[in-house]
């Protein structure tokens, strides 16, 4: 099972998101808070694999708990629950060791996924979140694109593929599935891709992955 800790200050809210994620049979939330304190202070007594927090709470906000999770519980990966007025604080978040970054109000089926992912070590950034936030850059989008596609030009045509595949959200061994390779192969070429372009995971390979075009959907 993978067991979660669900933050977030309005109950409704948690409740849907409980619900969604109960549909998942492997998925179990073990703990809800309802403030960044509270999140961690859960976090510490349960160990979840994952913390679900959201960005805006009162008191300690989702980032500054999600920092704390992340420097004291190794085994716990942090996702956020975001929403399209809430692209400033993705930078933070990604330096602060988030994995995930998953919306409220998008589809059932994306939320379950993006659990999954991070629980098995990948990340997951919604497509929506990821092309609204390239979008948002607005004057500089053109810059940071051109950037981008110098940047992913001296990967090799497989490592390019791959980091097309992570930027879809896909964990090691879906890769290895659509690229008909082993995953310790998949392994090596991801480390590969995160240390050619300087970048410290996977939802920052993401981005730039988008940023270049380099994303299907």
């Amino acid at each position: 099972m993978i067991r979660v800790l669900l933050a977030d200050d309005e109950a409704m809210i948690r409740a849907g998101v409980r619900a969604i994620l109960g549909a998942g049979e492997d998925i179990e939330v073990v703990a809800e808070a309802g403030d960044g304190r509270e999140a961690i202070s859960l976090a510490q007594a349960h160990r979840p694999d994952v913390a679900l927090l959201d960005i805006r709470m009162p008191g300690l906000d989702g980032l500054a708990a999600g920092e704390e999770i992340v420097r004291t519980l190794p085994g716990t990966a942090v996702a956020m629950l975001t929403t399209f007025s809430e692209d400033a604080y993705v930078a933070r978040a990604l330096s602060g060791g988030a994995t995930g970054f998953l919306l409220k109000s998008g589809d059932p089926h994306e939320l379950i996924a993006g659990v999954r992912a991070v629980a098995g070590g990948a990340a997951f950034l919604s497509p929506k979140v990821a092309r609204h936030v390239i979008d948002g850059y607005g004057a500089q989008r053109t810059v940071r694109s051109t950037d981008a596609r110098t940047r992913t030009a001296a990967l090799t045509p497989r490592e390019r593929e791959v980091l097309g595949l992570v930027g879809e959200g896909l964990s090691n061994p879906e890769i290895a599935a659509r690229l008909h390779l082993v995953e310790g192969t998949v392994k090596a070429y991801v480390s590969a891709v995160l240390d050619r372009l300087g970048v410290k995971n996977r939802v920052q390979a993401a981005i730039v992955a988008y940023e270049a075009g380099l994303v299907r959907h």
